[in-house]
C-alpha cells in the first residue's frame, strides 16, 4: 500500500518532476565529460553522495520507500538502466552549486586510493557492530516519529546489497559469522562513505540529501552531517547506490585469508583458496556451494575441518562412520565399506520403512504442533487485545454505571424528600380530619345532653392545658404524685422529679435503671419504680436517693401499686406481693392469662387487668373473690369510683361495671385507639373519668349520664399514662412532655 501511495504521490507532486529533470540532465552528460574525471574503475558505478534537494513533501517520508518501487526514487531505476555503465565523473556536470561544494569536500574527506587485491569490507570494525546495537533504537523511534508509526525493526530492501551487511536471518551463528570483502578491482571513491571510509552498507538518504550508511546515520557517534551540519535522520533507502554496489566483483571468501599486516578486519587473496569471483549479489549463492568450504567430519567432531570437495574422500576412509540407521538406534560404526558390508544385516533395515513412515509421521505431527502452537499464538494475542477491550469497556461502563448511581441517589434523596413532605401533609391533614371529627363529636354529645335534659353546659367545668414539663429524652410510660411532687418514668431510664406547687421545675433525675421505666408508685416517705430491666428500685423521697433494688421478675415489670403494707408488682401471669418494710417476697398469685399490665388497690380489694379479664383479689386474704370478663383485648388501665369499676381496653373501647353487683352496665366509644390510662377525679355531685388513648387525645367523661363531655388535644404522640391531685390532671405521653391541665 505504501507502493501505491507513493506512486501517486510521485506523479501528482513536484517532487517527481523535479527529480526526473535532474536524472535527465545527468544522462545527456557527455562522456568525455567522464573520461576527463579520471576515472577508477570501468565498473557501473551511480552513487549518490552528491547532495539531493528533495522537496518538503518528501523529507518527512519514512525509510518504509527503500522496499518499493512506486515513488519518485524509481527514476534512479532507469537513470541506471538509461546510462549503461556511467563513467565517475558522470554526475559532475550537472550538479548545482551546492554539489560543487561537496566535490571538495569529497576530495578532502576521501581516503587515498585502496591497493589492488587487499581492499577489504569486513565488519565496518567491531565499533560498527556495538554501533548497530546501541543505535537502533534510536533509528526506529526516528522514523517511527517521521511517519507516525509504532517503531518497527528496519527492514533490508529488496534491491539493496544485504551482503554488505551482517546476515540478517535468524540463525546466530550466520550472523556471527565475518563477512569478508575482497574487490577484484578497488570500488569508485563515491562508493565509499564519508562516515565511516568504507564502501556503503545499506545505503540510505539523509534529510540534507546526501547519502550515508544506514548503521552510520542511526549509531550515536555520528550526529550531524559532516558537509552541511544538519542532524543526520533517515528519509529513504538508496536503492540506486545499494544495486551499483551489488554489482562489483568480489573474491570468494574461501579465496581469502587475513592480510599480513595484521590489521583487524583487512583480507587478501590467498593463492592456495578459492580462486572463483563473482558479483557482491551473488555471493551468499555460490558461498554456499563453495568446495573450498571448510566443514566438519559428520562421524567425528574430533576430526579436523576439511574441505568440502574433500569431504566424500575422507568419509571413505574414516573409521568412525555410522550406520545409516544411527538415528534409529544402531550403535555400528566403522568405515564406510564395514557399514555398507553391515547395512544388509543390520536390524533395522529390515523396518526402516515403517520406520521411515513413523518418522515421516512425526515430523508431520510436529508440523501440525508447530501450526497449532502458532494458531495458539494468534488467538492469545487475540485473546489479549479482546482482554484489553473488555477492560476499556468496563471502565467506560464503570464510569456510566457511577454517574447513573449519582444520578439514581440524587434522585432517590429527591424522592425521600418528596415522600417526607407527602407524608408529613398526609399525617397533618388525618390529624385535622381526626380532631375535626372528635370535635364533631364533642358537640353532638353536648347537644345530646342539652336536648335530654342532662344539665346545662357550664363552660366553667371545661378543662385547659395549663403549662407542659420538658425535659425527658424519650416518650413518658408513668406518673405518680407526692404532695407536691409529680414523677414521671420514661424510655430514657430515667426518673424526673418536677415540683408542681412553686417553681413547676425539675428538681431532680434519678438514674439507675438499666431499661425503661414502666410503673412507678408510692408508698409512705418510698418511691418504688419497675422497669424493662425486671428490677424494682427503691427510692427515698425525703433525701431523692437510692435505697436498695429488687431483683424482682424475670420479665419486665408492668405495673406497680401499694396498699396494706404491702407491694403489689405485676408481669407476665403472675404478681408478686413484698413487704414494703422487709422488701421481701411474701407471695406469687398465679392463674393469670397474659401480662398483668394494670393493677389499682381500692378498699379491700386489689384489681388487675389482664387479656380479657379483670380479677378482683380480697387483700386480707389475697384470694380471688371475682372474676370480670370483658371483650375489646387486653386491659390496659383501670380506674375504681364510687359506683363503677371502669377497664380501657385494647381495642379502644372502655367497658364499666357495676361495683356492687359486678355487672357491666355500659361501654363507653369514642377513642380511636387503645385506651392506656385511667384516672379519676370526684366532686361533690359529680364525678369525672379521664381517659388516655393512643390516638393522641384524653376524654372527659361524666360517670353520672355516662357521656363524654370534653375532648382534650394538645399531645404529639400517644398519651400513655395519667395523674390527678388537687384538682389537676397531668397526662404523660410518646412526644417525652408531661401536661397539665386544670
Amino acid at each position: 500500500m505504501t507502493h501505491e501511495r507513493l506512486g501517486r504521490m510521485a506523479s501528482v507532486s513536484d517532487a517527481g518532476s523535479d527529480l526526473d529533470d535532474e536524472v535527465s540532465s545527468m544522462s545527456s552528460t557527455t562522456v568525455s565529460q567522464a573520461n576527463g574525471s579520471g576515472s577508477i574503475s570501468n565498473a557501473p558505478t551511480v552513487a549518490l553522495t552528491v547532495p539531493l534537494t528533495l522537496p518538503s513533501s518528501l523529507t518527512n517520508l519514512s525509510g518504509d520507500l527503500a522496499d518499493h518501487h512506486g515513488s519518485p526514487l524509481n527514476n534512479f531505476d532507469g537513470m541506471v538502466n538509461s546510462l549503461g555503465p556511467p563513467s565517475p565523473g558522470t554526475f559532475k556536470g550537472n550538479r548545482s552549486s551546492s554539489a560543487n561544494s561537496y566535490d571538495g569536500d569529497m576530495e578532502d574527506m576521501t581516503p587515498t586510493k585502496p591497493k589492488p587485491c587487499k581492499t577489504s569490507y569486513g565488519n565496518l570494525s567491531r565499533s560498527q557492530s556495538l554501533m548497530r546495537s546501541q543505535s537502533l533504537t534510536r533509528s526506529q523511534s526516528m522514523d517511527s516519529m517521521e511517519r507516525n508509526e509504532t517503531p518497527t525493526k528496519p527492514r533490508p530492501s529488496k534491491h539493496s546489497y544485504s551482503d554488505l551487511t551482517r546476515s540478517q536471518s535468524t540463525d546466530s551463528e550466520e550472523r556471527d559469522e565475518t563477512e569478508v570483502l575482497v574487490f577484484t578491482e578497488p570500488p569508485n571513491r563515491k562508493l565509499f562513505c564519508l562516515l565511516c571510509k568504507n564502501v556503503f552498507k545499506d545505503p540510505v538518504i539523509t534529510v540534507c540529501g546526501h547519502t550515508y550508511c544506514r548503521l552510520c546515520v542511526t549509531s550515536s557517534l555520528f550526529d550531524k552531517c559532516p558537509v552541511d551540519e544538519m542532524k543526520l535522520a533517515v528519509v529513504v533507502n538508496n536503492i540506486a547506490v545499494s544495486e551499483q554496489i551489488g554489482e562489483l566483483y568480489i573474491h570468494c571468501k574461501f579465496g581469502c585469508r587475513l592480510a599480513g599486516t595484521g590489521l583487524p578486519g583487512e583480507f587478501e587473496v590467498d593463492p592456495e583458496g578459492c580462486p572463483t569471483t563473482m558479483r557482491v549479489n551473488e555471493r551468499r549463492e555460490h558461498e554456499s556451494a563453495c568446495g573450498f568450504a571448510p566443514v566438519q567430519c559428520p562421524n567425528n567432531p574430533d576430526c579436523p575441518k576439511i574441505l568440502k570437495m574433500n569431504l566424500d574422500a575422507h568419509l571413505e576412509t574414516c573409521n568412525l562412520c555410522k550406520c545409516d540407521h544411527h538415528k534409529y538406534g544402531c550403535h555400528f560404526v566403522g568405515t564406510q565399506e564395514q557399514v555398507n558390508e553391515h547395512l544388509p544385516n543390520c536390524r533395522y533395515e529390515g523396518i526402516k520403512e515403517y520406520l521411515q513412515t513413523s518418522e515421516d509421521r512425526i515430523r508431520e505431527l510436529g508440523q501440525t504442533i508447530s501450526q497449532k502452537d502458532q494458531e495458539i499464538g494468534f488467538l492469545r494475542s487475540m485473546l489479549g487485545k479482546l482482554s484489553e477491550r473488555v477492560d476499556r469497556l468496563e471502565k467506560s461502563m464503570e464510569l456510566k454505571i457511577n454517574y447513573l448511581d449519582e444520578n439514581l441517589t440524587r434522585m432517590e434523596k429527591s424522592v425521600v424528600e418528596i415522600d417526607e413532605n407527602q407524608r408529613g401533609i398526609s399525617e397533618e391533614l388525618i390529624d385535622h380530619r381526626h380532631n375535626y371529627s372528635m370535635v364533631n363529636s364533642e358537640l353532638s354529645m353536648i347537644n345530646a345532653r342539652l336536648n335530654s335534659g342532662g344539665g346545662a353546659y357550664d363552660p366553667q367545668q371545661q378543662y385547659k392545658c395549663k403549662g407542659t414539663f420538658v425535659g425527658h429524652q424519650g416518650p413518658v410510660w408513668c406518673l405518680c404524685v407526692y404532695g407536691d411532687y409529680l414523677f414521671s418514668g420514661s424510655s430514657d431510664k430515667t426518673i424526673k422529679v418536677w415540683d408542681t406547687c412553686t417553681s413547676y421545675t425539675c428538681q431532680k433525675t434519678l438514674e439507675g435503671h438499666n431499661g425503661i421505666v414502666l410503673a412507678v408508685c408510692v408508698q409512705g416517705n418510698k418511691l418504688y419504680s419497675g422497669s424493662a430491666d425486671c428490677t424494682i428500685m427503691v427510692w427515698n423521697i425525703d433525701t431523692l436517693t437510692h435505697e436498695k433494688t429488687l431483683q424482682a421478675h424475670e420479665n419486665p415489670v408492668c405495673t406497680l401499686v401499694a396498699a396494706n403494707n404491702m407491694l403489689f408488682s405485676g408481669a407476665l401471669k403472675v404478681i408478686k406481693v413484698w413487704d414494703v418494710h422487709t422488701h421481701e417476697l411474701k407471695r406469687e398469685l398465679t392463674g393469670l392469662n397474659h401480662w398483668v399490665r394494670a393493677l389499682v388497690a381500692n378498699g379491700n380489694h386489689l384489681f388487675s387487668g389482664s387479656y380479657q379479664t379483670i380479677k378482683v383479689w380480697d387483700l386480707a386474704t389475697l384470694e380471688i373473690v371475682h372474676s370480670l370478663q370483658t371483650s375489646g383485648g387486653s386491659v390496659y388501665s383501670i380506674a375504681i369510683t364510687n359506683h363503677h369499676i371502669i377497664a380501657g381496653t385494647y381495642e379502644n373501647c372502655i367497658h364499666v361495671w357495676d361495683k356492687n353487683t359486678y355487672e357491666q352496665v355500659e361501654t363507653l366509644t369514642g377513642h380511636v385507639g387503645t385506651v392506656y390510662a385511667l384516672a379519676v377525679i370526684s366532686a361533690p355531685g359529680t364525678t369525672r373519668v379521664f381517659s388516655a388513648s393512643y390516638d393522641r387525645s384524653l376524654r372527659v367523661w361524666n360517670m353520672e349520664n355516662m357521656i363524654c363531655t370534653q375532648t382534650l388535644l394538645r399531645h404529639q404522640g400517644s398519651v400513655a399514662c395519667l395523674a390527678t391531685s388537687r384538682g389537676r390532671l397531668f397526662s404523660g405521653a410518646v412526644d417525652s412532655t408531661v401536661k397539665v391541665w386544670q
